[in-house]
């Protein structure tokens, strides 16, 4: 209920990253640290944004959904238990499951990977205005998720980017009543963190470097 009042909010005033700003400020314990629930909802308020892309952001879309929905499934299973993030994963390794493919560590790791992605395109956006939007994207999977994925992946989501929209289009229609900018660059920098901590923890327990 609470991601569809966000939601709902952005739609009627701001841009599209109204949501995902007033999300972040509930990602973190009042001892700092990453709560399951909040998190995956921040991350799911960014899947509009990709609706402006059409079929370029597909592949990237499905993705997400589909560990944030594995993700989901394993916090529901006992919300107690699984109330901070990394406390999945270390129930997985405990039970010697981490590193299957259909793990929820798996899953935060190519989560985490894909919203490294996004958030390099909108620093893109930012810094190249003179780029089209198949530069953006280009460019930035080429930094983020390129290095992770076998050929059969990466042919994929080559083809897939040169389908990307109009670059002032898609400005136009994401940019809604706010100063666009300004909260792209806001969430690129609140945002960012969290993912850095994801890529930390993971690395600290050996589970950083799995590929596609």
């Amino acid at each position: 209920m609470y991601l569809m009042c966000m939601q709902c909010s952005a739609r009627m005033e701001g841009t599209v990253f109204t949501a995902s700003l007033q999300g972040i400020q509930h990602v973190r314990s009042q001892d700092g640290k990453i709560l399951t629930k909040p998190f995956l909802d921040l991350c799911k308020t960014i899947l509009p944004v990709l609706d402006n892309f059409g079929s370029a952001m597909s592949i990237v879309k499905s993705d997400i959904g589909g560990n944030i929905s594995r993700l989901e499934n394993k916090y529901s299973s006992n919300p107690s238990e699984f109330t901070l993030l990394y406390s999945v994963v270390r129930s997985e390794i405990d039970a010697k499951t981490a590193k299957g493919s259909s793990s929820c560590t798996n899953g935060l790791l190519w989560l985490t990977r894909a919203m490294d992605f996004l958030v390099e395109l909108f620093r893109n956006l930012l810094a190249h205005p003179d780029w089209s939007m198949t530069q953006v994207c280009t460019d930035s999977y080429n930094k983020t998720l390129k290095k992770w994925h076998n050929w059969l992946a990466s042919s994929s989501f080559s083809v897939a980017l040169k389908l990307a929209p109009d670059r002032k289009k898609f400005m136009d229609v994401i940019s809604g009543k706010g100063d666009l900018n300004s909260d792209m660059e806001k969430f690129c920098t609140n945002f960012s963190p969290f993912l850095e901590e994801n890529h930390k923890f993971l690395a600290s327990v050996g589970l950083d470097d799995m590929k596609a």
